[in-house]
């Protein structure tokens, strides 16, 4: 029987739109199509090159497994561009239009931005942003605690955009907002020449970022300006978006009306970052630096369960620990160096063991391969088999959560969890090799 190609489609995107959030699936899923399917390999066409780059990185094997679902046999899957795409991107980046001060930070990118389930949902939302500004999600209001990437996530919605379109990007903080503005009230004779210098600088940009909204609070002419400047932008589709240590809903000294409007688009929170994702930062911060290569593993973790949940304090401790270490001669920083380094700088009673991290190394080494092996893509028998048991424990021994298993497997979905989980559940009814090797395990888990 020959596949119809568009109906096969349909229906995959309808089980993929059940089992990841809405805004996954219209940034990453909903404008892909399948052009092709033979030689046991699913083409699969996507129109932006970050799209195709993330589906093979986060999804690949849940589209896998949903095609064997739905046909029955294994497909390689491989994305590819459309070709109009990239002659419209040549066109639309000939165009010669000149940019101004943008004030974006250019080390801030999407691509240095490192993601855990601390800020997965914030970090989605702002690249469907970046790739569609003034379209989707506006205004995007992004909140969380100082410290824990509110202001990289924004300059990186704005280099993207910058990097590639021809749209005029501005970022501010909320004070320069209120220096501006308060620089026409100071004019004598509130001179014409700034005040259009003013609204030119606010009002005609494609995208305007505003950091740390709250300090607005109280100031009444001022958020009355910004009332203004927010209503002309948006009427006109152009993207807003902005930051603050708090949700909308907490900014009660903000007018109601200027509140009201940022729930006309998506407001999402950056949490504090767990233990998994401040050992990503801390091996992020230490790369390239002459002394990481002498810095054992057990002092990542002990920094990265020790300090308080921003990133400020995980680079204060860091360069406090390097600090130290020159300042005593020492080549090779062990625990017990970095305990005595800082300990006025950290909390010990918060280190904690991960289990996730014990479940893989304890069937990384039962099956002779490596913990990088069940993180990897790799689908041999010999090491996706060891991933779906260490993933079925993982479901069995822990209280994580279905996402914060699969994004320890490599950012797997967590429908490849819950697959992985199933399927090692119905072996085990008539594998007697498996109900032992298992029990292995167990045991040398402890």
């Amino acid at each position: 029987m020959v596949l119809n190609l568009s109906d096969l489609w349909n229906n995959f995107l309808n089980i993929i739109n059940n089992k990841v959030n809405p805004i996954s699936f219209n940034t990453w899923f909903k404008d892909t199509s399948l052009i092709n399917l033979e030689n046991n390999k699913a083409t699969i066409e996507v129109p932006m090159v970050l799209q195709k780059n993330l589906l093979a990185k986060n999804y690949y094997d849940l589209i896998e497994e949903t095609l064997v679902n739905l046909t029955g046999n294994n497909y390689d899957i491989e994305f590819v561009l459309k070709n109009d795409n990239i002659q419209n991107n040549i066109i639309e980046n000939d165009t010669d239009i000149k940019k101004f001060n943008t004030n974006l930070n250019p080390k801030y990118t999407f691509e240095n931005f490192l993601v855990g389930t601390s800020n997965r949902f914030a970090q989605t939302a702002a690249l469907a942003v970046a790739e569609n500004p003034g379209k989707i999600y506006n205004p995007l209001f992004i909140y969380g605690k100082s410290g824990v990437g509110k202001t990289h996530l924004m300059h990186a919605i704005g280099n993207y955009i910058n990097k590639n379109s021809n749209k005029n990007v501005l970022y501010v903080t909320s004070d320069e907002f209120t220096t501006d503005f308060i620089g026409i009230r100071n004019v004598v004779g509130n001179n014409s020449d700034y005040v259009n210098f003013f609204k030119n600088k606010y009002r005609n940009v494609d995208v305007l970022i505003i950091d740390d909204i709250q300090f607005l609070a109280g100031a009444e002419k001022t958020q009355q300006e910004f009332f203004n400047t927010f209503n002309i932008l948006h009427s006109s589709d152009r993207q807003i978006i902005i930051s603050s240590d708090r949700s909308p809903d907490d900014l009660k000294l903000l007018e109601d009306r200027l509140r009201t409007r940022f729930a006309w688009g998506l407001s999402v929170d950056i949490l504090p970052p767990d233990v998994e994702l401040k050992t990503k930062i801390i091996k992020n911060k230490i790369k390239g630096h002459e002394v990481a290569k002498n810095i054992d593993q057990d002092v990542i973790d002990f920094i990265a369960n020790s300090c308080q949940n921003d990133v400020r304090h995980l680079e204060g401790a860091i360069t406090r620990l390097y600090a130290y270490a020159a300042i005593m001669g020492i080549s090779n920083i062990n625990l017990e160096f970095a305990n005595e380094a800082l300990r006025d700088y950290t909390s010990t009673n918060m280190y904690q063991q991960n289990n996730i991290t014990k479940i893989q190394k304890c069937v990384a080494d039962y099956y002779n391969i490596t913990i990088n092996d069940l993180k990897s893509k790799k689908r041999t028998n010999n090491i996706n088999y060891p991933r779906q048991i260490a993933m079925y424990l993982c479901r069995l021994l822990t209280e994580e959560s279905l996402i914060k298993i699969g994004l320890e497997f490599g950012g797997r979905d967590h429908s490849t969890v819950i697959y992985a989980y199933e399927k090692i559940k119905q072996d085990l009814i008539n594998n007697k090799q498996l109900k032992e090797n298992i029990q292995n395990i167990k045991n040398n888990l402890g």
